[in-house]
């Protein structure tokens, strides 16, 4: 799973028995060569789907880690990209990149759940980052994205299809999320990062009371399942104004 350039055992130990900020500080230098990051192939897919929909103008990458979601914001953004993270060591990483010479990009040290920005954004993608947040931050999570983007814009992250029941899939995820969970029954501080798979019907949900519209895009890159379903969506939330929030619902 990881390349020679990657952390040791030991070193994965060490960031799994430290806290979330803590742990991403120290796997910071080697993150880029562990199976954490986006792939490029789904950071391209990504961009691809997002391009006719835009040019946005302004672009935030939530929990942006070393700046890969980066790369997909300056394809589709044209006046400034923006970085957040609340671990110093990957926002450091994420500095070093070489960027393209346009547009703007800055970085910012925060907490997603706190975002220090007012309605300044057109566009906010995520990739990764929703295990790190337990089931009940959700809703608040995506009203905080909701405050930073202007009317009209959007929210956008890819969902991979859960894997099937029974398969090597599901018990390897049913068996590291039971790992980490005994890990933080027995030890403190908690490192929140479960690969539970998100239900697209309950995400649905909480992006509408959140004040969201939402639609599905498969990634055609991807393919299908046995079932036809797609194997990744993209989610695309587009932010509702007052006025549509304070419709009382039809009939």
């Amino acid at each position: 799973m990881f390349s020679p350039e990657g952390p040791t055992l030991r070193e994965l130990a060490v960031q799994a028995l430290s806290s979330v900020e803590r742990g991403y500080d120290l796997l910071a230098p080697k993150f880029d060569h562990t199976p954490y990051r986006t792939p490029d192939r789904l950071l391209d897919a990504v961009a691809h789907t997002l391009e006719p929909m835009g040019p946005f103008a302004a672009g935030l990458d939530l929990c942006c880690g070393t700046g890969a979601g980066v790369d997909v914001l300056a394809r589709v953004c044209q006046e400034r990209v923006t970085g957040v993270d609340f671990s110093a060591g990957m926002l450091q990483v994420a500095r070093a990149r070489t960027l393209p010479p346009a547009p703007a990009v800055s970085w910012v040290r925060a907490d997603a759940r706190a975002l220090p920005f007012g309605p300044a954004f057109d566009l906010v993608v995520s990739f990764g980052a929703f295990g790190h947040f337990l089931p009940r931050e959700l809703p608040g999570l995506f009203g905080r994205v909701r405050s930073v983007l202007r009317p009209g814009g959007c929210f956008a992250f890819p969902v991979v299809a859960p894997p099937r029941p029974g398969s090597a899939g599901y018990w390897t995820l049913l068996g590291f999320d039971a790992a980490m969970r005994v890990r933080n029954a027995l030890w403190r501080p908690p490192f929140v990062m479960y690969y539970r798979t998100f239900r697209l019907g309950d995400v649905g949900r909480a992006l509408s009371r959140a004040g969201f519209r939402a639609d599905l895009h498969a990634l055609p890159e991807f393919g299908r399942r046995p079932d036809g379903s797609p194997r990744v969506r993209l989610v695309v939330a587009r932010r509702l104004g007052q006025a549509a929030l304070s419709r009382p619902p039809a009939g």
